[in-house]
């Protein structure tokens, strides 16, 4: 049988401003990705959401970002490497504690925004993340985009490795995600998000913009939980896919 995880980004609301349905999403997806303060998230948030991530069952996975509150991380910074590696070593130390504190652990760990988007190809930051969660836990899992030089690097270094499909945005002839600030990058339409997604883990290949078929294969599809209507996306994925035979479970335990 079929297997694939689906997750999503949660913990990202900050004090009295509130983003994304965690508690809807922890009802449907397998692997939650949490925010670690520095992108989004403040320390009550974040003990919240894994707090109840683990009594769902939910496998836990840190998120660490950029240190950009302004930007939700989705600015690219001119950080050294240097900096980048201390930034996630600390971001990993704050939810381990919060998730050590209910009884949970964090089983995985996921760059956010920019910061996933820069090391899928940077010789710089890419090498800086993978050293932090080595030197942090080499048992954790490392996820990036699917057939990203990321991936293979982190595969180099020792770390287990999740190759990763985005179910609610649109994808490049060469694989790689269309910018958000480009029309059409981030897809809206439940049905048409579950049918892809099917086709991605039964045929192993995902439609670009502009009709070329591109391969990849995944082992978790995200949605992201600020996208409108993230829950029924969710939902409609999880139950065509389920619909078709393929068991949706997490990848880590």
């Amino acid at each position: 049988m079929a297997t694939i995880d689906v997750n999503s980004d949660m913990g990202e609301s900050f004090g009295r401003w509130r983003l994304g349905d965690d508690e809807a999403m922890l009802d449907i997806v397998t692997s939650a990705n949490v925010a670690c303060g520095f992108h989004a998230g403040d320390p009550v948030t974040l003990l919240d959401t894994v707090r109840a991530a683990a009594e769902r069952g939910v496998v836990v996975g840190a998120q660490p970002g950029y240190r950009d509150l302004a930007g939700f991380g989705r600015r690219p910074l001119g950080a050294s490497g240097r900096e980048v590696y201390g930034d996630v070593l600390y971001q990993l130390g704050a939810l381990d504690a919060i998730a050590r504190s209910v009884g949970a652990r964090i089983r995985y760990v996921k760059p956010h925004g920019a910061l996933y988007s820069t090391v899928a190809s940077d010789d710089e930051h890419a090498p800086a993340v993978i050293d932090a969660v080595g030197d942090f836990d080499e048992t954790l899992a490392v996820v990036g985009l699917a057939r990203s030089r990321f991936v293979q690097r982190a595969e180099e270094a020792g770390l287990r490795t999740i190759g990763e499909a985005f179910a609610d945005r649109a994808y490049t002839p060469s694989g790689t995600l269309v910018d958000r600030r480009e029309p059409g990058a981030v897809l809206t339409d439940p049905q048409e998000i579950a049918d892809r997604m099917l086709r991605l883990i039964t045929d192993r290949e995902i439609v670009a913009v502009n009709g070329r078929i591109v391969m990849c294969e995944a082992d978790s599809i995200c949605v992201h939980g600020d996208t409108p209507g993230a829950v029924e996306m969710a939902r409609t994925v999880r139950a065509t896919v389920e619909g078709a035979g393929v068991e949706v479970r997490a990848f880590a335990h």
